[in-house]
């Protein structure tokens, strides 16, 4: 169950979010923002003499330079300057907004909300397995009893609709067998954690053709309002990421998963769909000049949801990412998932998944040629994420949490992959130590995995 401290500021932010007309809320946003602003550079003032008199470094780093998603249409970018810390620790924090002002998004969604009183929450490291709907629980509770694995992934929702026993009425109006019920939450909860693992809640977002055919109107459209169907998206329709219901929808999810006892939520297919629509037409989201890129529209997203279920909860928020996106800005672009930018939405961490079998045959990476990617496990993610770096090794930017590929792409064909046991899955684990990072999550979506410690360098 929720506490008491999360119940209230959630209705408080709610109360004081009707109070306000958009009017007073622009007003408040700018003058918090000042005041944000204000006391951060007295903080990093106070710091830097302290740290001069001390002789010693301080923790906040020198101010970094990024990347803004900037106008899909012309491509352009635009600097801007990070000066806070959110490294992974165990210590109480709350994130600070760190994007720069976006006119062009404020004038489309409206600004930015504001967060009452947020709630410092707690940044716990985690190496987890996926579960899809609690699959083999207990099996994989003794897994994690006996090794270096501490978290599990139960999906919430899948493209396919709902698995829990949701009480949401946009959900239960959809009908057709969209609420599944497969698993009673609060239950799966507490036995996870009476046996020491949290519980991390997936929810599959834009990825939702029941909803999007259902509410047509939220659908990604074309110019006359026709709902567009896209051949790599399994021929159907998508929901918009540039309609802000949507992201209510989502975000109310996992308001009520978490009163059930979730600990953390992850956000998938935070992204728009890929290839053409099988029409051929294009998707439309407003005249030209008035719409904000795609980059920033998913960027929106992760911020509003951040301060809903973040800083109003005090609960982690993570989001996955395609694991194209962290080595090439140009897919990233088409898919909204802009890796440079991305971590600075305030989310907690970022899952991309860094799969060997999903890269072509005879993939380029970071100066070496691999002409069968899937056979080196240690390779791909070392060098995936040694490029990735170049964006997210810098301060504020949100934890990196790969997913790593624990089952064998048999589907690519003979020669070109094998057999991934515990030395192959741990081999990754190693590669992400390697680069620097310590937290991972496991996927295999028979959620079945070997026995091993899962320590990478260590065994």
């Amino acid at each position: 169950m929720i506490n008491e401290n999360k119940k209230y500021n959630l209705d408080s932010y709610k109360r004081a979010q009707r109070q306000k007309s958009g009017k007073e809320q622009a007003v408040v946003s700018r003058l918090q923002k000042i005041f944000i602003g204000m006391s951060l550079t007295a903080t990093v003032l106070a710091l830097i003499l302290a740290g001069a008199f001390l002789g010693k470094r301080s923790g906040l780093s020198d101010t970094v330079i990024g990347r803004s998603a900037g106008s899909e249409a012309t491509g352009e970018t635009t600097d801007f300057v990070a000066t806070f810390s959110t490294e992974a620790t165990t210590t109480p924090f709350t994130v600070t907004e760190s994007l720069p002002v976006n006119a062009l998004a404020d004038n489309y969604w409206g600004p930015l909300e504001e967060c009452p009183d947020p709630i410092p929450y707690e940044h716990v490291p985690v190496h987890g397995i996926y579960l899809n709907a609690a699959m083999y629980l207990d099996q994989n509770l003794t897994l994690i009893e006996n090794s270096e694995l501490d978290s599990v992934v139960i999906d919430l929702k899948e493209s396919d609709g709902i698995y829990y026993n949701t009480n949401n009425q946009t959900a239960l109006s959809v009908g057709n067998g969209y609420v599944r019920n497969i698993i009673n939450l609060p239950a799966i909860c507490q036995e996870c954690h009476s046996r020491g693992a949290r519980v991390i809640g997936r929810i599959v977002c834009f990825k939702d053709p029941m909803m999007a055919d259902a509410f047509p109107d939220r659908a990604v459209c074309d110019s006359t309002g026709q709902p567009l169907r896209f051949s790599n998206e399994g021929s159907e329709t998508f929901l918009s990421p540039y309609d802000s219901r949507n992201w209510d929808y989502f975000i109310e999810l996992a308001e009520e998963a978490i009163e059930m006892g979730v600990d953390e939520i992850q956000f998938d297919y935070v992204r728009f769909p890929t290839g053409s629509s099988i029409s051929g037409n294009s998707p439309y989201f407003g005249p030209e000049n008035e719409v904000p890129g795609k980059a920033d529209a998913i960027n929106r997203f992760l911020q509003t949801a951040r301060i809903r279920i973040q800083d109003t909860l005090g609960v982690p928020l993570s989001a996955d990412v395609f694991g194209i996106a962290v080595t090439s800005s140009l897919d990233g672009d088409l898919l909204g998932q802009d890796w440079a930018t991305m971590g600075f939405t305030g989310v907690d961490s970022l899952c991309p998944m860094i799969y060997p079998s999903h890269y072509a045959l005879g993939t380029y990476l970071n100066g070496r040629s691999y002409d069968t990617p899937d056979k080196y496990p240690y390779d791909i993610m070392y060098n995936a994420l040694e490029v990735g770096s170049r964006r997210h090794d810098r301060e504020g930017y949100s934890v990196v949490r790969p997913y790593i590929q624990a089952f064998t792409a048999a589907y690519i064909g003979a020669g070109n992959y094998m057999d991934y046991d515990y030395t192959a899955i741990n081999d990754q684990i190693r590669a992400v130590q390697d680069a620097g990072l310590s937290e991972f999550i496991l996927w295999n979506a028979a959620c079945e995995y070997p026995e091993g410690n899962y320590s990478g360098n260590n065994g």
